[in-house]
Parts: C-alpha cells; sequence; structure tokens
C-alpha cells in the first residue's frame, strides 16, 4: 500500500510521459507542436479525431518499466446516436509480445463509470473527477513492451480525444511481479439458480485486486443478499470464500438505506476501497430534455482488495449471486448485472472470450 513516510525515498528509474504531443514519451521533446500562439504552445493537446471503426494506439512503450497514472477524457456526448459513447469505446492492453489483451473494457465501466453516464468517483486506484476526468492509478508493470489502444465502435466520429500516460523505466523489476489484467463482462437477464460469472478460466498464480458491478434491477424488492464466492486452487461445489450478502461485500449495511419523513432514501458513498457512487432511476436527459425511457434503476458499486488481495496458486474463478428479499422472505431473482474484474497474474492468460457487440453493451 501506499505509505506517505515512504515518499523521501529516492528511487531508481526514469519518469517518462505520452500524450499526442509526445506520442513516444521521448526525453526533451514535450510539447513540441505549434499553435497559433506559436511553438510549443498547446498545439497538439488530443487526438483530433477518432474515426467511426478506427482503432488508435494510445501509447507503445519499450520497457521494462510500470505504468503509474492514466487520465482520460473525451468530449461531451449530446447527439442521440453517441448518447452511450463510453460504452461504444472499447480500451485494450497489450503486455510483452502478446497478440490477445489482458484489458478488454469498454472505457466508462474500466472507470467505475457504467450505463454511459460518467459520475464523480473517489477511490484509491480508480478516481473519476468533474467533469469526466477518468484517472487510473493501479500499477502496470512490464517487462518488454506495453501498449494501450482505444477502438471507436460508434456509428460516429469522435472528437478530440484527450490522455495522459505516466510510467517510470526501469533496468528491471522486483521478483514475482505480475502483470495487470481487467475485464469486462454483462448477462443482460440472469438465470435464476446460477450465480452471475465474474470472473474464470483464470490459469496460473496471481491475486485479485477488486471489481466494479454495474446492476440494472429488473425485479422489485430488495436486491442484494447474493454472497460473492471466490473458488481458489480446484474449488469445484463449494468455494474457500463466501461473502455474507452483496452490500455486505461492497463494505454497506442494511440495504445502504435510512428511513427520512417516512421514505427509504439509497445512500451513495465513496471510500478508498469500497463504495456505491451511482443510482439514479430518473429519465435520461438529452439535450436539455428528460426522455421519458421508462429507466430500470440503475447502480454502480466499486470493492478493491488492495489491503486483502485474494490470492491463488493454480486457478481462481469469481461469482456473485442474484438473491433477494420480499415479504415471503428470499427469493432467487433475474437482474442485469455488468461488471470488471481486475488482478494479477503470471502470463500467458487465458484469452478472453469475445466482447459482446456494442448494441447489447448498451443500458436498458
Amino acid at each position: 500500500m501506499f505509505d506517505l513516510s515512504q515518499i523521501s525515498q529516492l528511487k531508481q528509474g526514469k519518469s517518462r510521459s505520452i500524450n499526442w504531443e509526445n506520442r513516444n514519451g521521448e526525453k526533451g521533446k514535450g510539447g513540441m507542436a505549434a499553435s497559433p500562439l506559436g511553438p510549443s504552445r498547446k498545439g497538439s493537446p488530443c487526438v483530433p479525431k477518432i474515426a467511426a471503426g478506427e482503432t488508435v494506439t494510445l501509447a507503445e512503450i519499450t520497457g521494462p518499466g510500470t505504468i503509474q497514472h492514466i487520465w482520460i477524457t473525451v468530449t461531451d456526448h449530446t447527439s442521440d446516436r453517441n448518447r452511450y459513447l463510453l460504452r461504444d469505446l472499447v480500451l485494450r492492453m497489450y503486455w510483452d509480445d502478446e497478440e490477445t489483451p489482458s484489458v478488454e473494457s469498454p472505457l466508462g465501466d474500466f472507470f467505475c463509470c457504467g450505463f454511459g453516464a460518467s459520475y464523480c468517483v473517489n477511490s484509491m486506484p480508480i478516481a473519476v473527477n468533474p467533469t469526466r476526468g477518468f484517472n487510473c492509478y493501479f500499477p502496470m508493470p512490464f517487462y518488454k513492451k506495453a501498449r494501450i489502444t482505444i477502438e471507436n465502435q460508434c456509428d460516429e466520429d469522435l472528437e478530440a480525444f484527450f490522455y495522459q500516460v505516466d510510467y517510470c523505466l526501469t533496468d528491471t523489476l522486483p521478483e514475482n511481479t505480475g502483470y495487470f489484467h481487467a475485464q469486462w463482462r454483462r448477462q443482460r437477464i440472469t438465470e435464476k439458480g446460477n450465480d452471475y460469472v465474474i470472473l474464470d478460466n483464470v490459469r496460473g498464480r496471481g491475486q485479485y485486486v477488486g471489481m466494479y458491478m454495474a446492476l440494472t434491477t429488473l425485479e422489485r424488492y430488495w436486491y442484494g443478499e447474493g454472497e460473492v464466492k471466490f473458488y481458489i486452487d480446484g474449488d469445484q461445489e463449494y468455494p474457500t470464500i463466501c461473502g455474507t450478502g452483496t452490500e455486505d461485500y461492497f463494505g454497506g449495511a442494511w440495504s445502504f438505506a435510512a428511513q427520512e419523513n417516512g421514505r427509504t432514501v439509497e445512500n451513495t458513498y465513496c471510500t478508498p476501497f469500497m463504495g456505491y457512487p451511482y443510482y439514479s432511476n430518473r429519465d435520461t436527459l438529452v439535450h436539455n430534455d428528460y426522455h421519458n425511457d421508462d429507466k430500470m434503476p440503475e447502480r454502480s458499486f466499486y470493492r478493491w482488495h488492495i489491503a486483502d488481495p485474494i490470492l491463488f496458486e493454480e486457478d481462481l474463478k469469481v461469482t456473485i449471486q442474484q438473491i433477494g428479499v420480499y415479504h415471503g422472505g428470499l427469493f432467487e431473482r433475474q437482474d442485469d448485472v455488468a461488471t470488471v474484474a481486475y488482478w494479477y497474474q503470471t502470463e500467458p492468460h487465458t484469452p478472453f472470450a469475445p466482447l459482446m457487440e456494442r448494441r447489447e453493451r448498451w443500458p436498458r
């Protein structure tokens, strides 16, 4: 964990940064592009356009080194056609010479902002600041090479994509260094009695460091009795670690709710390792006008296992149940669940299943 007492310890390495003005992170070559104000006066601060269907390489770095911080923002999407831009943009990361990505997720969900919406997130590894300032502080080490791309799967061109990748080059990496991984999944309607799978097919040694969940509740009544389960190193029918309920896993209690003037009010919150940053059951605001979408209630949650990583030596599977409570007691639910799992592991990793088609990724 980060410790301010260590900030005075001098480190070995070379600090570098990549953005559209210094695409290779070269020493002494930042901000060289000219603008109407003259040379080196904000001449090329962003990718001017990413065409529909285009994939742009944001960074390609020769190692060894560690990516320390990523910042991204995109222009405000105001048209009906690209209102779900944050699910249409796909972020991918590749380590060393691998051909399949170790990170693959819609841009918004990777930064804990599902549903095509953006909102503030205040946690240790992920911070989203006003307005649409996406930040990631997960360290991402690599031995030979790191490559980060963004694909625009929207029907429209994207104007003005801003980003910065801050990293440190070193002569070597510590022993037992794992590679960063993140994978997005969604089940538009979960199956009664079958746990939603957050992560599986993980082979090798590593540690699970957290998850983000975008939940759209499709049924009435309380939704959060489902337990999070970790099947570790050969577990079959029963897991080694099983929690006590959904709101418990995300650090809350008693439905996240309080009674105010006879009404039940949900409490959102952000803390360093766990949070419930977003709740909405309102119509969607587009072109300064509310569209009557009959929108289902949407909720976002995150849980970081930074102080308490889930360690595995051979394999890992993570699931969550869809169980609720109504007047007759517990019942099996069917909801719409999307997640991003974050973990470190040795390479090679098992290739991910194909990403869901963009329209299937859109919120209800």
